[in-house]
């Protein structure tokens, strides 16, 4: 026996049967082949499709087309696969059968989550790179899938800097420099972005936030003081002054009537 018959040998071992068909080595090995190259054309229809063909397209509807398109290369390619396997579908039956009433006794959940995938990516009410906040959990839906959704929360942490700066301050410029000093930051996150908040007119200043985003919590007092170290040097060499509280006393001097009022009182 040379290698060709050897190996074809191999190829024809049947492993077991299924429905009276016997499944063999070659098509298990044509079956996984199959699913590999399923594998292959969802991730280059993700790529080609987000890349080329919909780049015009806004993020949310583009995620649904894309999602529903790999989801139909899935389909296709595993019915393919079971079709290689040398499966009589009709051999099937009796798997659904019994599917169905795991179903019914165990897997109420699952096909809830499935539902209510179809529905997120069908209705959208929760779209593709929305944010949300769902039981005092907040962030950024990255996946939306037919059993689940994933979300990205927010493991960074929020620093507010108040600034107040004299009336008659350049506010754009105020807000400018304050933008450029947390741009110039290294421990500031670019992603959420940094911004200027006019809060209010104060008693003696016209008062502002800066807030900025950091992704190292233990070291977020440190990047307070160096954020207020830079606003100090910024605000000086722009010439933006920071004003200090000021009160004025008006002071009366009595008159000879009202001081000879009081004495005789």
């Amino acid at each position: 026996m040379n290698w060709l018959e050897y190996v074809q040998a191999i190829l024809d071992f049947q492993l077991f049967q299924l429905g009276g068909n016997p499944i063999t080595v070659l098509h298990v090995t044509m079956s996984v082949f199959s699913l590999i190259v399923t594998y292959i054309l969802a991730r280059s229809v993700h790529r080609i499709l987000s890349r080329y063909v919909l780049k015009e397209v806004e993020p949310a509807p583009r995620y649904v087309i894309v999602r529903f398109t790999q989801y139909l290369v899935w389909l296709i390619g595993i019915a393919v696969a079971i079709e290689l396997l040398n499966v009589d579908l009709t051999a099937l039956t009796f798997v659904a059968g019994a599917l169905g009433i795991g179903i019914g006794f165990g897997l109420q959940n699952v096909v809830n989550n499935l539902v209510s995938g179809v529905v997120l990516l069908l209705e959208q009410p929760v779209r593709y790179r929305d944010r949300v906040s769902v039981e005092n959990v907040e962030g950024q839906v990255e996946h939306i899938n037919f059993r689940s959704t994933t979300i990205i929360t927010n493991d960074n942490i929020t620093i507010i800097v108040p600034v107040g700066v004299a009336y008659g301050s350049d506010v754009a410029l105020v807000t400018e420099t304050l933008l450029a000093v947390a741009g110039a930051q290294e421990k500031v996150l670019a992603s959420p972005e940094p911004e200027v908040r006019f809060l209010e007119f104060g008693d003696s200043s016209l008062n502002f936030e800066l807030l900025v985003w950091s992704d190292e919590p233990p070291n977020h007092r440190r990047l307070h003081s160096n954020l207020n170290y830079a606003i100090d040097a910024a605000f000086r060499e722009k010439g933006i002054e920071i004003p200090f509280p000021q009160r004025d006393l008006h002071l009366k001097t009595p008159s000879p009537g009202d001081l000879a009022n009081a004495f005789s009182k």
